[in-house]
C-alpha cells in the first residue's frame, strides 16, 4: 500500500522544527556561557593583578617593611649607601595635592558642561558637543604631559613669577582637563536618564528652568553624578605619564601650589625599569602598587556605600 504523502510531509516538518529548536537551545546556552565568562573575567583579572603585585612585594612586606616608616616618613631613599629609607608620606602628599586640585578644576567644568549639553541644547548641537567631549577624552596622556611641559611650564613662570613651572598647579590643571571629558560624558548620561515627567511636573508647578535643574534634575541624578566624580578621583590617583612630566618629580611635601612634587604612580614608572628584579627597592615599588590598589578599593567601597545610603533615602 503506498505511503501517505501528507503524513510524510508532516513528519519531515516536525523533524525540521525539532532540529531548529534544538539548535536554538544550543545557541542560547552558548551565548549565556559567553556572557557569564565575560562578566566573571573582570573579577578574575582584578584578582590576578592583586595576586601578582602582592607576590612581587611580599618579600619586602615580610622582611624590610616598617609600617611607621613606610606611611609616616617623608624620606624616600631606596638607593642610599648609608641607610635605605622607604617612606612614602611625601609621595602620598604629592598625589593627594595634585588630585585634589585637579578635582577643583574638573568638577565645576565637567558638571557645568554636562548640564549645558543635557538641559540647554538640542538636536545636532548636542551631538556635536558630545562628540567633541568624547574626542577630548581620547587624547593620550603623554600629549597632555607635553602640554604641561612645553606650554603650561613657561606660562606659569611668566604669570606667577616663580622659578619653576613644573609644580602642583601645572599638574592639577592638566590632570583636571584630562579627567573632565569622561566625567562630563558620564554626568550628561546621568542627567538625561532623569525622566521627563519630573521636569514637566516641576514646570507645571511654576518652577523656572534653573529651579527645575537645581531642585529636581540634580537631586534625581545624584547617584550618576557621584559616580562621575569618583571616576575622576580614580583617574587622578592612577594617572602616570602626564603627572610625571608636569609635577617636577621632586620628593617634597607641598606647602603651596607652586611646589614641585612626586606622585606614587610616577615613582613606580620612573624607578621600576632601573631596579634589580627581586631587590628590596624592586619589592618596595610593588608594595606601593599594593597601597594604590587598596586606596582605589576604599574609594570604590565608599562610593558604593554612599550610593546605597542615597538610594535608601
Amino acid at each position: 500500500m503506498p505511503a501517505n504523502p501528507a503524513r510524510q510531509t508532516t513528519e519531515v516538518l516536525s523533524n525540521t522544527d525539532f532540529d531548529h529548536r534544538d539548535l536554538d537551545w544550543y545557541i542560547d546556552r552558548g551565548v549565556q556561557i559567553l556572557v557569564f565568562l565575560g562578566g566573571i573575567s573582570a573579577i578574575v583579572f582584578i584578582l590576578g593583578i592583586f595576586i601578582f603585585i602582592t607576590k612581587e612585594g611580599l618579600g619586602f612586606i615580610l622582611e624590610d617593611f616598617s609600617f611607621r616608616e613606610f606611611l609616616f616618613s617623608p624620606t624616600w631613599r631606596p638607593t642610599s649607601e648609608l641607610k635605605e629609607t622607604y617612606g612614602i608620606l611625601a609621595l602620598v602628599a604629592g598625589t593627594a595635592s595634585v588630585t585634589g586640585l585637579a578635582m577643583l578644576v574638573a568638577i565645576p567644568f565637567s558638571l557645568g558642561t554636562a548640564i549645558f549639553i543635557a538641559e540647554f541644547v538640542d538636536g545636532k548641537t548636542r551631538e556635536y558637543l558630545k562628540v567633541t567631549v568624547e574626542l577630548l577624552a581620547a587624547i593620550p596622556s603623554v600629549v597632555w604631559g607635553f602640554i604641561g611641559l612645553s606650554i603650561m611650564n613657561p606660562l606659569i613662570i611668566d604669570v606667577f613669577d616663580v622659578p619653576v613651572g613644573l609644580n602642583v598647579l601645572n599638574a592639577g590643571i592638566i590632570l583636571g582637563l584630562m579627567a573632565a571629558p569622561i566625567m562630563t560624558s558620564i554626568a550628561e548620561d546621568a542627567l538625561k536618564a532623569v525622566p521627563d515627567r519630573y521636569r514637566e511636573a516641576a514646570e507645571a508647578m511654576g518652577a523656572t528652568h534653573w529651579q527645575v535643574i537645581y531642585k529636581v534634575v540634580l537631586p534625581a541624578a545624584k547617584n550618576g553624578l557621584l559616580g562621575a566624580v569618583l571616576l575622576g578621583v580614580g583617574r587622578g590617583f592612577g594617572e602616570t605619564m602626564a603627572v610625571l612630566m608636569a609635577t617636577g618629580h621632586s620628593i617634597n611635601i607641598p606647602t603651596s601650589v607652586f611646589d614641585s612634587v612626586r606622585a606614587l604612580t610616577a615613582t613606580i614608572a620612573a624607578e621600576l625599569g632601573e631596579t634589580a628584579v627581586g631587590s628590596p627597592h624592586y619589592q618596595a615599588l610593588f608594595t606601593i602598587g599594593v597601597f594604590l590598589f587598596v586606596i582605589t578599593f576604599c574609594i570604590n567601597l565608599t562610593a558604593d556605600l554612599i550610593v546605597r545610603g542615597i538610594r535608601k533615602e
